[in-house]
């Protein structure tokens, strides 16, 4: 992608005259604004389009942004995203937090106070060192090895027991999501949502499906799992015995 110098903005709200609003104000400032109106599209400029900001709404169609939030912490731990939302209490400014959002503003807001806290934010990455040293998730680290088995997460590669294994982009998100959280017990719900980005009630085998891939990959015997174990009436969790995992 060419680089035109400035700061590009990703606003995803599906309120059109608020993000119009908040791009020409942007755009005045010098940042290069782009605009997706549901969660799906966001998602998909987040990946092509490479902002160096993310202002994100939570109640949006497709995909919601919480579910945003959590997709992209599995992958870019510090690209600064600042959530701007009507729900503004302490639960959801603490939920927002939890997952990893930079800053949270509640709507209606200041225009002024908005364009400050963007200002510090990218002030804050450069100061950094820039969206180029970007890292993968800071609870994985980039070579992960656990029973024999050996995932190089920057190569998206894996020496295990059915092989040298190329990892798609799917299963290297859910091989994070789980590393992240080894030894805690994931549902299905929070898997598809995390995961994959879906929300609400699904009969989706999707979770299953990989969970069976994962297994194939790195199981002695993938019907006797040692790793990747299911937990009846709750879905799935991964651990292993070997504490030098690096």
């Amino acid at each position: 992608m060419e680089d035109s110098g400035k700061r590009r903005i990703l606003i995803i709200e599906d309120d059109n005259h608020i993000a119009e609003g908040l791009k020409l104000n942007l755009t005045l400032q010098g940042y290069e604004v782009d605009i997706a109106l549901d969660g799906v599209s966001g998602m998909q400029k987040w990946k092509t389009g490479q902002p160096h900001l993310i202002v994100l709404d939570i109640m949006l169609p497709g995909i919601d942004g919480l579910s945003i939030l959590r997709s992209i912490r599995l992958v870019d731990e510090r690209l600064p995203i600042l959530i701007l939302s009507a729900k503004g209490s302490s639960e959801d400014r603490i939920r927002g937090l939890t997952y990893g959002v930079d800053d949270y503003l509640a709507k209606p807001f200041n225009l002024e106070e908005f364009l400050l806290r963007v200002e510090r934010l990218l002030a804050r990455v450069a100061w950094a060192g820039g969206p180029g040293d970007l890292r993968p998730a800071g609870a994985v680290p980039r070579l992960y090895s656990f029973g024999g088995n050996r995932i190089d997460f920057d190569a998206s590669m894996a020496d295990c027991k059915a092989g040298r294994i190329a990892l798609t982009e799917q299963e290297v998100k859910l091989l994070k999501l789980f590393i992240a959280n080894r030894g805690k017990p994931l549902s299905r719900k929070q898997l598809l949502e995390i995961g994959w980005g879906y929300t609400g009630i699904t009969m989706t085998r999707t979770v299953d499906n990989f969970i069976v891939r994962l297994r194939k990959y790195f199981e002695d015997d993938p019907r006797q799992p040692v790793y990747f174990r299911s937990l009846r009436s709750v879905g799935y969790v991964f651990d292993h015995e070997d504490p030098a995992a690096r």
